[in-house]
């Protein structure tokens, strides 16, 4: 192995346009490959067209290519066991992400609250319903208060999870999630109290022994209209630092949360080697979790990875190795705001294919999303999410207002973005 590392990035999206920006930056870095990308990736790396969850593809990319780490950027793969297969495949060839015992805390809700529950971390009421106890689920749906919240314990591309005013819908919703709305996802439904607070983003990376870092906080904006309006998406911008997450607040979520999480794992035997994405909610200043996910998020990455000012590679080297209490992550004081600009339609039907005029002339951090390359090679859109822009300022409104001005120079035939991002922290 030379000095310099080659790197294997999976994922297409934003978040893996953000760490494959922030992987090129270093000087240890030898080749990026990003499988499969997007037009914004080929930019730092060599783009390979490959899925993630097919792990055979994963393999041969990773032997044909020398690659000295693999990072996971998206779940999929790691709840199906990608950790497992190349420890087969690819014996010795160190890895960020964890194996599919500990991405069971993404992959089902059910393990996750059950693991919250035996180490006595902070978390909402809840039961876990099958058509085996619907009776007693429908009593526990009563003794709540309006709204009911209804998660399908397995993955469901981010639709699983249903929010309802209504005691009877409710109970008839649930019904419907058993008997295979969301498909096998939907065989165990979690019902949860409702919180009523403010939610935000801490990411950790650790690295099975104990041994963790806290990143720069976030908070993202899933609702597609303005004030939080409309329907959910993937995620419409990001604000970093996020003003309530103070030191007071995050000394609670490193103490209750943070320490117990990293400490349940290893006491339940589970090597967990990569990032956990807390998603949190201040209730009067109490932080809770609404759940966790096993990879950073999206669009929070957007703007975590401009704010870590260290390099990241040997981070992520040393996580994958066990070694991250030699490492220290430095960030940057300033605020990050990020704003995605999505597809007429999005989160609904859209066209695809629109071209994108205005990347060659904006100055400035541009984070592709869904793009591709047509025949002509231009930049097309390929997906709900097209881009994010992203600018620094020393407060949310001054970052808000360079990444507002850059976006504005971008267009494409139905661009769409919220003009509201930060606006509820300012």
């Amino acid at each position: 192995m030379s000095d310099k590392l080659n790197v294997l990035l999976l994922g297409s999206g934003g978040r893996e346009a953000a760490i494959a920006w922030k992987l090129n930056q270093s000087p240890l870095l030898g080749k990026l490959f990003i499988a499969p990308g997007n037009a914004g990736t080929s930019a730092c790396g060599t783009n390979l067209p490959i899925k993630p969850t097919d792990f055979e593809a994963v393999a041969k990319a990773v032997k044909d290519n020398a690659v000295d780490l693999v990072i996971a950027g998206n779940e999929d793969p790691l709840v199906g066991g990608l950790r497992e297969a190349l420890a087969v495949s690819c014996p010795g060839v160190p890895m960020v992400g964890p194996g599919a015992d500990g991405a069971a805390l993404e992959g089902s809700k059910d393990f996750a609250k059950d693991f919250m529950g035996r180490h006595g971390i902070p978390t909402a009421r809840h039961l876990t319903a099958t058509k085996e106890n619907i009776e007693e689920a429908r009593d526990f749906l009563r003794s709540l208060e309006a709204p009911y919240v209804l998660k399908a314990d397995g993955l469901a591309a981010g639709k699983g999870v249903l929010i309802i005013n209504d005691l009877d819908e409710a109970i008839s919703s649930l019904d419907e999630m058993l008997a295979g709305q969301f498909g096998a996802a939907s065989a165990k439904v979690v019902i949860e109290e409702f919180l009523s607070g403010i939610e935000c983003s801490v990411f950790v990376l650790t690295d099975g022994t104990g041994a963790y870092r806290i990143l720069p906080v976030a908070k993202d904006y899933k609702r597609v209209g303005e004030g939080d309006t409309g329907l959910n998406t993937g995620g419409m911008g990001s604000v970093s630092p996020v003003p309530f997450a103070d030191k007071t607040f995050m000394d609670k979520v490193e103490k209750r949360i943070v320490k117990p999480t990293v400490n349940g794992l290893i006491a339940e035997g589970i090597d967990y080697r990569g990032f956990i994405f807390l998603g949190l909610i201040n209730v009067k200043g109490e932080p809770m979790v609404i759940e966790y996910n096993v990879r950073m998020g999206d669009p929070e990455t957007e703007v975590v990875m401009p704010r870590i000012a260290s390099d990241l590679l040997p981070a992520l080297m040393a996580v994958a190795n066990g070694k991250l209490s030699d490492i220290a992550i430095e960030q940057d004081p300033r605020t990050a705001v990020a704003v995605m600009a999505v597809s007429g339609g999005y989160p609904g039907s859209y066209a695809k294919g629109k071209v994108i005029n205005g990347l060659d002339t904006v100055e400035g951090i541009v984070f592709h999303a869904g793009t591709a390359k047509d025949d002509e090679g231009r930049t097309v859109t390929s997906g709900g999410r097209v881009l994010a822009t992203v600018a620094f300022g020393d407060n949310i409104a001054e970052a808000a207002a360079a990444s507002y001005a850059m976006l504005d120079g971008i267009s494409f035939d139905g661009k769409y973005n919220r003009r509201d991002i930060g606006k509820d922290l300012m």
